[in-house]
Order: structure tokens, then sequence, then C-alpha cells
């Protein structure tokens, strides 16, 4: 017979096994708390797996290690995708953590004193919910997109991830931030690249430069703790870059010249089957590459919890309107770096202590069942 299985119960379950989930398991582990990941992907580490094939982090590897267990590489290397991907499933054998593969969370309610986070026919029933899905999630096009003729390639930059999946011919990158830089100065190698935006301004050095090394240290710093929603500095440039998004990093427009990359206006709508700029100007072209970003989705979540623009409403990842509900992950939670893999460390263990101080005891009258109490490092 069909139906929902009988709940498993825990003191916290998290949503999501990327890097921010996992650092909040790392550091309820030290705490002796007990706790469940759930990962929508069927492996650990997939999120990274999925992007296109070239892609390298912005931070060198001695900033991309999460609480316990430093990136396994030379300090002023850049990980790779696949790289980024291995590490984490490591991190998940190292410290043991219990996350469950294949289960996607549809929906997140309350019921009395607890929570119910339902997953097809699983119900997870817990004190805490940590959601860690980050703050952007699904794919966002222009509402164009499908008049595109049928002899287009188009497709999201998600789903992007390598030159040979695109059709002969010139290729337009809609979107001139990082990601359509980076893909554009590699698609130039191949095909004729348009690259169709607003540039969003340039870092002074380039990643991996000597310049780079010198001021990374002391950017770090000011990134991590300057740089927070308790400056007016730091909520200045968080409401700019949530709105704008980052300057680039990596590739320069002087690298785009080089590569031969034409720069062309905002891609604002179609005309018999093909594109057309902001200035009127139709571009014939056989592919398009979509690198307008992504939007949030938390319309799974069934609580009175999100604001007007589709973020959820929180001090620092904690939901005072639903006590026990938290975020992590989120652009800009607390500080520039809070997003990333060296920096959501810290947003994390904020979390579990909040988590602990709020309640949270050994004996809290919720039966653990099956699930993993305590998690042991491996070595």
């Amino acid at each position: 017979m069909g139906g929902v299985r009988q709940a498993e119960r825990v003191e916290t379950v998290i949503v999501g096994g990327g890097q921010a989930g996992l650092a909040v398991g790392y550091h309820l582990s030290r705490r002796d708390r007990p706790f469940v990941i759930l990962e929508a992907n069927p492996r650990v580490g997939d999120s990274w797996r999925g992007r296109w094939d070239s892609l390298r982090l912005f931070t060198p590897a001695r900033y991309d290690g999460l609480p316990g267990l430093p990136y396994p590489a030379s300090a002023w290397s850049f990980p790779g995708k696949d790289d980024m991907a291995d590490y984490i499933e490591a991190y998940v054998t190292r410290f043991d953590l219990p996350v469950r593969t294949g289960v996607s969370v549809s929906r997140l309610v309350r019921e009395g004193d607890v929570f119910v986070a339902t997953a097809g026919d699983r119900r997870y029933e817990a004190h805490n919910v940590v959601v860690a899905v980050g703050g952007f999630q699904r794919p966002q096009v222009p509402d164009f997109a499908d008049e595109l003729d049928s002899a287009i390639l188009h497709l999201h930059s998600s789903h992007y991830r390598r030159p040979s999946q695109l059709r002969p011919g010139q290729v337009l990158v809609v979107g001139a931030a990082n990601s359509g830089a980076d893909i554009a100065l590699e698609l130039s190698q191949s095909h004729r690249t348009w690259l169709s935006g607003r540039h969003p301004g340039s870092e002074p050095v380039r990643p991996g430069s000597l310049s780079d090394r010198l001021v990374t240290a002391p950017f770090w710093f000011v990134a991590s703790h300057v740089l927070t929603v308790r400056t007016p500095m730091g909520r200045k440039l968080r409401s700019t870059l949530l709105s704008h998004g980052h300057p680039l990093a990596r590739v320069k427009p002087r690298d785009l010249d080089a590569a031969g990359v034409e720069r062309v206006p905002r891609t604002i709508g179609v005309r018999n089957g093909s594109p057309v700029l902001e200035d009127g100007r139709r571009v014939d072209v056989s592919n398009v590459i979509w690198c307008t970003g992504f939007r949030p989705d938390f319309g799974w979540i069934d609580l009175p919890v999100i604001g007007d623009a589709g973020q959820p409403v929180h001090e620092r990842g904690v939901v005072s309107a639903e006590p026990g509900l938290y975020f992590v992950g989120l652009p800009f939670q607390y500080a520039l770096t809070s997003s990333l893999v060296g920096g959501v460390g810290r947003d994390a263990e904020h979390i579990a202590k909040h988590i602990v101080s709020n309640g949270a005891r050994r004996d809290s009258g919720i039966a653990v069942g099956d699930l993993s109490t305590r998690p042991r490092e491996r070595r």
C-alpha cells in the first residue's frame, strides 16, 4: 500500500548536503547533538560536479577548507569543480556525517511543537530545521527565451558543460558577470562569440598573481570581519552585490578583447526568431547561453518566513518568527564571505550554538529512532 511511511524523529534536520549543510553538521557533531542531513542529489558533491568542466574557484585552496579539514592542496592553487566535489565527499567520510542522499524535501510545515519535512513517502519530524540549500536555486531565463527559432540551441549556464555541446556557428552569451565572461572566453576558441550585458567592473588583481597573494590575506580579513551586516559599509555593499552581482575576478575585459569576444548591449527580446539587443540590432547566432543567474526557490517552505523578494526573513540565519528554523549559506548572510566554502563555517557554528543554547538537550523528548546521534571522525 502507498502513503507516507512512519515518521523518523530527530532533534535537528539539515536540508541540503552541500558545504553549508555539512559545516552545520560538523559543529553539531562536535557538540554531541543528534541530526540528519538530507541531500537531494544522488551523491554528495553533485552540485559541484554538475557545473561546466573548466570551472575553477576564484579563491585559493588555503581559503577553501571547511571546519576541521583544510583543503588538501597547495595553498595558492585553485581547485576545479570536480576537486571540490571530491573534497566535500571526503569531508562526509572523515567526520562520519549522517547524510541521506537522494532525499528531496518537497514541503516543510510546523505541526504543534515540531517541524515536519516531507520527501516523497518519507516524513521527518524535528525540533530544529536548518535550511542549507543556498539563496538561489532555480535557473533564471527571460520570458522571451522560448520565442527563439528552434534551429537555435539555447541553454542556461547550469546546463552548459563544454564547447562541444554547441552547434556550429556564432554564440551569444547573455549575461556579462563572472559566469558569462568565463564561458564566453572559453567558447571564443571554437566559435565567434558575442557577450551581451552590462560590464560589472573588475577586481583590481588577477587570482593567483603576486599582487593577489599580497592582498588576499588582508582582504579576507576585511571581507569576513568588516564587510558584515553590522557595519554601514557592509550593508551598503550587500545591497549592491545582491542587486548587481560581483565584479569580474579571473577574466578581465582585455582578455575578452584579445580573444575576439565582441561586447554588445543587453539582450531584450526576440524578433523573427533571433535575439534582439537593446540598441535594436538583431543578432544572427546558432547558440545562446543564458548566464542570467538564478532566483530563490523557497516555495516548499509552508511557513510565513519568506519576504517580498523571495528571500527568508532572518537575523544572521536565525528566524525569530519560527523558533527552531534556521538558514545558512545565503549570499552575504552575515559577511561577504558567508556563501564561500571557506567562510560558511563561521555562520554554521553560530547556528549550531544557537540550537544548543535554545533548548537542545540530550534528552529532548524526541526519540532518535534509526538516525545517527553523533558522527565519529574517521582518520
